[in-house]
């Protein structure tokens, strides 16, 4: 958030976004600019940010998952993203090192906040995932990954975990870094 009543990002948001992300003071400064030129109130609602977010995904249904992006970035759930929380979201999604990007993919796949993803919750999400590929590329899957169920289990065997066991973060850092098809899992990458 910052000094609305000047229209200047405070020097306390400036300095922390400074230490947290790669951003520099000037790239920071103008993100702040035209955030408050989109939201003059200081913060985006979860419907801007559905809407915002589905134009990135127009041939998908954007909506489900983009409602699990909005959830993991809001971290003081008030239901709304302020200045500071869209900056870190924007860097962790597009700068952060891969540690810190799978952090937040935790975060994500933790519908519950509790600490620990379970089958379940992958389930939840893969389904989300799956929601945002064209039916076209669904079409040139893997046979054992061309339905959101088989994603998820797929991915959760990665984790080599039964069916109401949890992963904790650290294990589901390790389990993605040391496997390319696990990472691939939790995402999508458009092909375009």
């Amino acid at each position: 958030m910052g000094n609305t009543k000047s229209g200047a990002v405070s020097k306390e948001i400036l300095e922390e976004l400074k230490l947290n992300t790669k951003f520099t003071e000037t790239e920071i400064v103008q993100w702040y600019e035209n955030f408050k030129r989109q939201c003059p109130t200081g913060r985006i609602t979860k419907e801007e940010f559905q809407a915002i977010y589905s134009k990135f995904f127009p041939d998908s249904d954007a909506q489900n998952y983009s409602q699990h992006v909005f959830r993991s970035f809001d971290t003081n759930d008030d239901g709304t993203l302020d200045f500071k929380e869209y900056i870190i979201a924007l860097h962790m999604t597009s700068t952060g090192k891969t540690t810190r990007k799978l952090e937040w993919a935790f975060s994500l796949f933790d519908v519950d906040k509790n600490g620990y993803i379970t089958k379940s919750e992958v389930k939840e999400i893969c389904t989300a995932i799956f929601k945002l590929i064209p039916k076209d590329e669904v079409a040139r899957l893997p046979g054992d990954e061309n339905t959101a169920e088989k994603r998820a289990d797929k991915l959760w065997n990665f984790f080599d975990k039964g069916e109401t066991e949890r992963v904790a973060e650290g294990e589901f850092i390790q389990g993605v870094l040391e496997n390319d098809e696990a990472l691939r899992l939790i995402q999508y990458q458009p092909s375009k």
